[in-house]
Parts: C-alpha cells; structure tokens; sequence
C-alpha cells in the first residue's frame, strides 16, 4: 500500500482528525468497560472459590445403629472419636451483629491434629479465636459486650486467600470437644471443600454466562456504531483515491488500516482507564461485601486479546463496508437503497425463544434429566434473543414506515417516513443500542423481582415479638443455671424480660415434647395478653418459629406436669435498639448454656435461600445501569452520525428554504419511530425471559411486579434518548448553514 495514499486519507480538515478521535475514544470507553467486566466476573468466580471452604458441612460426628424390629431395644448413638486426621466443627447459621451475618465456625481438636483451615493454618486452641480483619475492626470499635465477649480471645487474623472480599465477616473460634458434643450440631471435618457452589452451580454459573451476555452486547454495538463516525466524509476521500487510480481493493485496505489505527489508539487508552478505575470498581459491593482489587484484574493476556479482536474487527468492518459501498471516481453518485427487510428476520428470535422455552419447560416436563443440555438451551437462547431483537427491528421498522407514509400530513413526517422506508437498517442502528438497553433492563428487572424483602412482623399477642430474642439450652443444663442467667441478662440494659421455657427434654434431643411450659408470670413479657390464672402455663412450641402467623393460646398447665422438667429455651425482650439486641446475643451466647445460638424472628432474611439471588441481584442492578449509560452514548454517537453522513443533503434542504425547525423534526422523528416500534417488544421479551431464566434455576421462584429501580432506569433511557436527539439540533445547524454548501 502507498503511504502516500494513506496520509491523503487521513490528513488534512479539521473534522477529519475530530472523527479519528471520536472513533478512538469510543473504543476506548468500550474497551474499558469490556476489561472491567472481564475482571468482574474473572473476581466474582475467583471471590466464590476463595469462600468455598464455608460450604463445608462434614460428616456425622455420631454413629448411629441400624433400627432393629423393636425400636426400643436399638442402641443409643454413640460419638465417633476424634483422630489425628479430622476435628469437630459446628456451623453458626445465625451469628448476627447490626443486622449482618457474621460467618462463625466452633473447631473442637486435638493436639496433635493435622487437618489445616484455611487462612489460618492449626485450629485455634479453646477460648480462642481468628478473625478476617474487617470483622476484628468491627470488634475493636463496639463495646465488649455487645460483640466482642462472644468470641474469646483473638489469635490473629484470617487471611486474604480465605476471605471471599475485604468486608467478609468471617471468625473461627476454638472450643472444647465436650462443648461442641453438648450442643447436638457437631460434625466431624478432615478437609474443606473446593466447591463454591453445591447443587447450585449450574444455575450460578448460566446466571452469570447471561448477565455477562446481557451487558457485554451493549458495549459491543457501540463499538460497532462509533467505527462508522464520519461514513459520508471518509466516502468523498475515497473517491479522490479512486479518481487519482487507486483500486477499489486498495481503498478497502486503506479504509481498514484508517480505522486501524484510532481503534488502537482507543483500545490501548482503554485499557489504560481500567487499570486507573480498577480501585474505583472494587468500592462496589457485591452479595454484602467488596472485591479485592486484584480480582478485578483480567491480566495481560485477556487484555491483549480484548485489544487485538476489537481492532481486527473493527478494521475489518471497515474495509467491509467501504467495498460495499462501492465508491467509484466521481463518488457515490446516487443514493444506495438498502435491500427491503423481509420477514425471515424473525427466525433468530423465534428460534432463540423455542430453545429457551425447551430448556424450561419441554425437557423437564418430559422428565429428562440432562442439566448440560438445558444449561446450553439456555445460554444459547438468550444469546439469539439479543441479536434477534437487533435482527428483526429493522423489519418492524420497514412495517411500521409504510404505514406511517401512508397517514403522513407534514413535510417532515414525509420526508422521515421516505428515509425510514428507504433504508430501516440503517436508521434503526442508531437506536438499537437503547433497544437492547430497555430488553436488558427488563430481563434484570424481572429477574431481580423474585427478590422480596421481608418486613418486620407487626406485634401481636401470642405471637413471638419482632423485638425478641431466644436461644434453645444445651442438654444438661440445670434449672439453677439457666435461671442465674436469665437473671443476669434481665439486667442488662434494654432488656424488657428474660423468661425461661421448660419442657420433658432439650429440643435437640428426641425426647424433646410438642409443648414449652412457663411461669405464668413471664407470660406478659412474651407478648400474650390473656393469661390463664395457673402458676404454670402451656404454650405450643412452634410459638418460637417464624413461619408462625396465626396467634397461639396459653392454657393452664396441672402442677403435676412440672416434675422432672428441664429448662430447654430461653427467650429475651428488649426495646428493640440495636445495641439491646446486641447486648443480649452476646450475653446468652456466651453464657455456656445455649445449645443453637441466639435468634430472633427477622434474622430469617439473613440466611435464608435467597441471598444467592439476593446477591445476583445487585449484580442486575449494576447491569441494568452499564446498560443504560452505554445505549444513550450509541444513541447520541449514532445520531450524530446520522446528521454529519447527511449534512449535505440536510443543507440543500435549507438552502432551499426549509427551516431548521422541518429539519430537527426530521431527525426526532427518525430516532422515535424505530425506538417505539421496538420498545414495548423488548420489554414484553424481557419479562419473559426472566421468566423463563428464574424458572429455570428454581420452578418455586416467581416473577413478580418490577421494584421502582426499574421504572427510574426505563425513563433514564427514555431521558437519554431525548437527550441525544436533543444534543444534535446544534448540528443541524451548524452543518447546514448556507457556508457549508456553498459547493453543492
């Protein structure tokens, strides 16, 4: 190639190198956010694998014997000892301080045992404990006895390579065997798991596969949209290549290596911005804590494989369009009619749906089990989903242009509706960024729907309060014990009551009865209004779950029913301050009578099984607003384009006399018509495949009326589209003023 002929190509007017330079800075927003992304999910992967040891569940500590034909004559179970290879471990679901869930682990060894934790190495020795640095900050700023006593004394800090982010709170505490035994929950643990995930992990992992699809399609139409900035002026260069002898094949290469070169220019600046924002992305939190910086981070190679396919392809896109359009000596002399839509564009939607809906509905129903198929299904569907929502608008476009020309009444309703007709493809590219922005949005929305929050249970008689507490009491615990403690606790400030609940046997053993037994006296502090007129009185146990809803009644409990019986719960009131609630977990929790640790009735929402969604969802959230600011950017570069590519014949419309104000409405019209002809299908689709996607991980999930989040995110598009119109106006202006064609 003549160098000679490059640098004609790209020298000379001002405008020239202004669209060299919007070519290179939108590959290098696009770039920057493919790496950012990249490193994101590279960091939520490598995040779960680092916390896949508190996945770890054991083995049985107890062996117990076959069941014989006489269930009376079977042997009690018997404790598997401890060996040098295994250690007890007991996991605290409901550790909760401030409303957070503090990741505890009670490890029981011996001496010389060999098994390592990780993060820490040996087990710490009893009234010990690690602790991950953000939970040891939270310890050292809060008084002792609202989190600090439950613990013991620490050790030292549990390392980064054992930590999920920097604000995991995470804690290893050492006990003694017989402790662990006593509270039932022990279970024996000769390793860890490497498995982040369990029976989740081919959900998770489709989960994210689509998410990264859903928002890395976005980046790359505007990628796609800003290497053809400046088409009609890079056209007339062309031409005087052409008319100079320069072959169509060599004005292919120069227009390749033209966009070449700001596209590396834009890649490597971009890459540059991920590594300056890296630290600024990390600040985002995820599930409940923050990413490591490093995690962020896709290493050289991915970078360079971002790099090196973004400016093949968009050289290559580049040469492509050039030969197509065909730029002879004396230029494009007439106007190129794009090839009319035709309805075959509908298959890759169509055909992305039917795999979906097959994933979800026709093999389960056929009772198949083929995970791998329906994994596959699902990626690929939704993967034809994207591209046929950019595949098909065109089409609708075309249909809804011919009707719009045959009711047009004005100028420039004729006039958008001829240009509209004559080429759809073109002119719903400008807007297909925010299309796929509002389907993306939409399928984040509705995913992230099936996430409820649960509210604070209102304050009924005969219900257990919202502002209390209880722990169940360890086997063999005297009533002089427990009621010392409960004394104690009483107290405490903020503390209202602390009852103590009786019943045949502690409720971790089986000979645990349906009902708890209370002083009548206490039954007031409990919440219950009508109190039987008996020293004791009777309430149902499942007066402590919270599923519970309907209210329960006192009944009056025989004297002779309280011989033999043993403390088995202790339930506390407070004012329902914080530092109340706070005060009296530590208390009971390190009190040495409490089998299962304190809970109390909202600390369901803390641990139950949707926190997995709970955390995908922020991740929707982020995806939802990534998607937006990317569509109004390609919406404002296309339309931009748009005006400049049509400058002159938008200018001798107004020499002839037209006004500016026909002109701008021209444009508006040209951006809303293919924008609201797909809207309400991309929304439509959208719900839809979040249904079929949350479907897919669990048939008891529920889509269910989007959170205001989205609706703020639709009219932020909406708002961006009218934005981007908007900004063009000055355009119109400037580049058809009658100076500017003057040699037309």
């Amino acid at each position: 190639m003549n160098p000679g002929l490059l640098r004609l190509a790209v020298a000379g007017s001002r405008s020239a190198y202004g669209r060299l330079a919007g070519i290179a800075g939108g590959v290098a927003v696009g770039v920057c956010l493919l790496l950012l992304l990249w490193g994101g999910a590279n960091g939520l992967s490598a995040r779960d694998d680092r916390g896949a040891w508190l996945r770890e569940a054991g083995q049985p500590s107890v062996a117990v014997p076959l069941m014989t034909g006489d269930p009376a004559s079977s042997a009690p179970a018997t404790p598997v000892p401890l060996t040098a290879d295994t250690m007890l471990m007991t996991a605290n679901p409901v550790e909760v301080f401030r409303d957070q869930l503090i990741n505890r682990r009670d490890v029981a060894a011996l001496s010389r045992t060999t098994v390592t934790i990780p993060g820490i190495g040996s087990p710490p020795k009893p009234g010990q404990y690690y602790a991950s640095p953000a939970l040891q900050q939270l310890i050292e700023s809060t008084p002792p006895d609202q989190l600090g006593e439950r613990f013991g004394e620490f050790a030292g800090p549990i390392g980064d390579a054992a930590l999920p982010g920097p604000d995991s709170l995470v804690v290893v505490a050492g006990a003694t065997e017989a402790e662990l035994r006593r509270s039932g929950r022990a279970s024996l643990v000769s390793g860890f798991t490497a498995d982040p995930y369990g029976g989740s992990a081919t959900a998770y992992s489709t989960v994210l596969v689509i998410g990264a699809l859903a928002v890395f399609f976005p980046v790359l139409l505007l990628i796609s949209i800003v290497t053809g900035l400046g088409a009609a002026e890079r056209r007339e260069r062309f031409a005087t290549l052409r008319l100079i002898g320069a072959s169509p094949h060599v004005v292919s290469r120069i227009a390749a290596a033209e966009t070449a070169v700001p596209s590396l220019a834009g890649a490597v600046l971009g890459v540059v911005l991920a590594v300056l924002l890296r630290p600024l992305a990390a600040q985002i939190p995820v599930n409940g804590t923050r990413m490591f910086e490093a995690d962020l981070a896709p290493g050289w190679m991915a970078a360079t494989a971002v790099v090196t396919a973004v400016v093949a392809a968009s050289s290559a896109v580049a040469g492509y369009r050039t030969a197509r359009a065909d730029v002879g000596p004396l230029g494009v002399t007439r106007a190129v009619h794009e090839k009319a839509p035709t309805m075959r564009r509908t298959v890759p939607l169509l055909t992305g749906l039917a795999a979906m809906i097959a994933a979800v509905v026709i093999i389960p129903g056929a009772e198949l089990n083929l995970p791998w198929i329906e994994t596959l299904l699902l990626i690929g569907g939704f993967g034809l989903v994207l591209v046929g929502i950019v595949v098909i608008g065109p089409w609708l476009t075309l249909l809804v242009s011919m009707m719009g020309l045959r009711l047009a009444r004005t100028a420039s309703a004729v006039i958008a509706a001829s240009r509209i007709r004559n080429t759809p493809v073109a002119t719903f590219r400008s807007v297909s960024g925010l299309v796929v922005a509002v389907f993306v949005v939409s399928v984040f929305a509705g995913a992230s729907s099936i996430v409820q929050t649960t509210e604070a249970p209102p304050a009924r008689p005969g219900l257990l309060q919202p502002t209390s507490l209880h722990a169940t009491v360890a086997a063999g615990q005297t009533q002089v014990q427990v009621s010392d403690v409960a004394r104690k606790i009483k107290e405490l400030p903020g503390i209202r009551s602390a009852a103590v609940g009786y019943g045949p046997a502690a409720l971790t053993e089986t000979a645990a009865g349906p009902d708890i037994y209370l002083p009548a006296v206490d039954a007031p502090g409990l919440g219950f209004v009508d109190v039987p007129h008996a020293d004791t009185v009777v309430v149902d146990a499942s007066f402590l779950r919270y599923w519970t809803t309907q209210p329960l009644a006192l009944t009056p409990a025989p004297a002779a029913q309280l011989d033999g019986l043993v403390p088995v719960v202790v339930v506390v009131g407070t004012d329902g301050t914080p530092t109340a609630m706070d005060r009296a977990r530590t208390a009971l929790n390190s009190s040495g009578v409490t089998a299962i640790p304190v809970t109390a009735p909202m600390d369901v929402q803390l641990q139950s099984g949707t926190r997995l969604i709970q955390g995908l969802a922020v991740l929707a959230y982020l995806g939802m607003f990534v998607a937006v600011a990317i569509a109004g950017l390609s919406l404002a570069v296309a339309t931009a384009a748009a005006v400049l590519d049509r400058k002159r014949v938008l200018g001798l419309m107004r020499l002839m006399g037209m006004p500016v104000s026909v002109l701008r409405r021209i444009i508006a019209r040209e951006a809303a018509v293919p924008l609201v002809t797909v809207l309400l299908l991309s929304i439509g689709l959208g719900f839809l495949v979040a249904w079929l996607m949350v479907t897919g991980i669990d048939d008891a999930y529920r889509v269910t009326w989007p959170a205001p989040d989205y609706f703020i995110a639709l009219g932020l598009s909406l708002f961006l589209a009218l934005g981007a119109v908007t900004a063009t106006f000055s355009l119109v202006r400037g580049h058809t003023a009658i100076t500017a064609t003057r040699f037309e």
